[in-house]
């Protein structure tokens, strides 16, 4: 089954409509063909994303992104220090310079955070996960972009679950079949939901098959097994929607700060003041009773403030996730660190002309401003709302205003924002 969206990036019809009908409530697969233009997404945007991470190795910078070899169905560690640091591949000769590195004819690249090391890649496939946010809904942790790249005979991590919904797009040259399985029909016929490597030849008759070309992108729903299998070269990359479990999210973003502001051990509260020595007859029960006591209490106060710190972390993890322009926010960004330094160097005076960098979205919400994922001060009667829908949908001329200027200063510290242009160029 297939069938492709008519534009880029698919209109909101698509995952209001088409999206849900194709995909029985997005429980099941469905491959849409011809729906990522190469102006998007292509091989070479992939290589060069590569090429970024291996720059970065070169001069020590410790970044998020990172490459796993992998050959045959065995992770290499070893090998990736040999193809992070060798001479680079010569144009259109990529495959016989990894095959040269890992010394083997077939191999597997993995990168992953790909939108980190690459604006490129991040501008195009943002707008399908913009459009998706817009017609879809926001994926709590953000989007990630994951690259397979090399000849291999099947997906590294073997016949696997997916924890996501995700969409696989694919820029070939070579096809990829990619087959799936319904988490039941998965256990029923291996007996387990354990991952599947070695001969699973025999399980691929029971799979839904999908055969992935240039341009093509599969939905693929969560918790649904799946695995991509090619005869020759090819290059695709994943877009999972990160979305999390409720008590994950609360677990890792919400407890913590409730904990340490119910908990906090300030001087000369009972809280805070040292236990006394215990008697030894006495065994531990005292010591038990006076933790379960401040236990409680603190659980008690944790429950009555328990809305209000989920309002502000939810707040603002909302708006981090739609100022990075859908994306996850990763801390050691290579092409935020670029942007920013991009931005420093250039003068900024009266008359610059100063724009968001796509896809990143300036958001101010109250007295913040959140820009790449980042969250700033933000006085409303300098940085209004006509001077955010501006600077949001193109070039903005800077005013003779010192308050505005230092604003753009803050604002372009988080690497949202680009030169388009100085006075000079603009007269």
């Amino acid at each position: 089954m297939s069938s492709s969206t008519g534009a880029w990036p698919p209109p909101r019809a698509f995952w209001t409509e088409t999206l849900p009908e194709k995909t029985f409530g997005m429980t099941r697969p469905h491959l849409f063909k011809d729906v990522v233009p190469a102006s998007a997404a292509n091989a070479d945007a992939v290589l060069d994303g590569f090429a970024a991470i291996r720059r970065a190795h070169t001069a020590g910078q410790e970044i998020t992104a990172n490459a796993r070899v992998y050959v045959g169905e065995a992770e290499r560690p070893d090998l990736v220090e040999t193809v992070l640091s060798a001479d680079g591949w010569p144009r259109g000769g990529f495959t016989a310079w990894m095959q040269e590195q890992v010394g083997a004819e077939r191999f597997s690249l993995v990168l992953n955070t790909l939108e980190s090391v690459s604006p490129p890649l991040a501008a195009g496939l943002g707008e399908l996960v913009g459009a998706l946010i817009d017609g879809w809904g926001v994926p709590a942790g953000g989007a990630e972009l994951v690259a397979f790249v090399g000849n291999y005979s099947g997906t590294a991590f073997g016949v696997h679950e997916g924890y996501e919904n995700a969409f696989l797009t694919h820029y070939g040259p070579g096809t990829k079949n990619f087959y799936c399985w319904p988490a039941e029909v998965y256990r029923k016929l291996t007996g387990s939901t354990a991952p599947l490597f070695g001969d699973y030849t025999w399980l691929l008759e029971h799979g839904e098959h999908f055969a992935l070309e240039p341009g093509d992108a599969l939905f693929l729903p969560e918790r649904v097994f799946h695995v991509g299998r090619q005869s020759e070269f090819s290059v695709s990359v994943a877009i999972p929607l990160y979305t999390f479990p409720d008590a994950a999210i609360a677990r890792a973003w919400v407890a913590p700060d409730l904990l340490d502001t119910v908990l906090a051990s300030k001087p000369d509260t009972d809280a805070g003041r040292p236990s006394p020595m215990q008697p030894l007859p006495g065994g531990p029960a005292e010591l038990a009773r006076r933790l379960g006591e401040v236990t409680a209490a603190a659980l008690t106060a944790a429950a009555e403030q328990a809305a209000a710190t989920a309002d502000q972390h939810a707040h603002q993890r909302w708006y981090t996730v739609l100022s990075n322009g859908g994306w996850q926010h990763s801390v050691q960004d290579l092409a935020r660190d670029e942007a920013v330094a991009a931005f420093a160097a250039a003068p900024l005076i009266p008359g610059t002309s100063v724009a968001v960098r796509a896809p990143y979205r300036l958001i101010v919400t109250g007295e913040q401003a959140f820009l790449r994922g980042y969250e700033a001060a933000a006085d409303p009667t300098v940085l209004t709302p006509d001077l955010v829908k501006r600077l949001n949908t193109g070039p903005t001329p800077l005013p003779d205003d010192p308050q505005v200027l230092d604003v753009i200063r803050t604002l372009g510290a988080t690497g949202g924002l680009t030169v388009t242009a100085s006075p000079e160029e603009s007269a």
